[in-house]
């Protein structure tokens, strides 16, 4: 039985916000960089699924340890060392979705106190699993707004 105290809607629906974004979109068009050090389409989403991956390890740590450190990464090596731009967004979609998936079903088993359940991110703040799911939609968000700035230079 589902014991979800948060609606999971708008995250499980950044997916669907993310497939709409590239929607039409070439491969060219979905690789093209402004400029060498600015990210294409699809190293936008090659980020996202990377950030999904840390999110999902935060979750497991917070909800399970005690006295969590949150772990960080630095998004610019990730995206670049993985060849993120010789993927393919459907591939890294097909990730961010089994991500999404995933944690959409251990979501619905965590209980109001799990929700509230805690960890100390590299700037030093106390940060709860809810402000920190609500961080991550709000991230996607961020990054459709960028989405649309790389599609208007296109």
């Amino acid at each position: 039985m589902s014991q979800t105290v948060i609606d999971l809607t708008s995250y499980t629906r950044t997916l669907d916000q993310l497939k709409e974004a590239i929607k039409g979109l070439s491969e060219e068009q979905l690789k093209r960089k402004e400029a060498p050090d600015k990210w294409s389409v699809t190293e936008v989403l090659s980020h996202l699924a990377d950030h999904s991956i840390v999110f999902s390890f935060r979750i497991r740590k917070v909800i399970s340890e005690n006295d969590v450190q949150l772990a960080a990464f630095q998004q610019d090596p990730w995206v670049s060392h993985s060849r993120a731009n010789e993927s393919s967004a459907d591939d890294i979609l097909a990730v961010f979705g089994a991500l999404l998936a995933y944690n959409s079903l251990l979501f619905k088993r965590l209980s109001a106190d799990d929700w509230q359940k805690s960890g100390v991110n590299v700037k030093g703040d106390t940060v709860t699993l809810e402000s920190s799911y609500r961080a991550f939609i709000q991230h996607v968000q961020t990054h459709l707004a960028q989405i649309e700035r790389i599609k208007r230079g296109l």
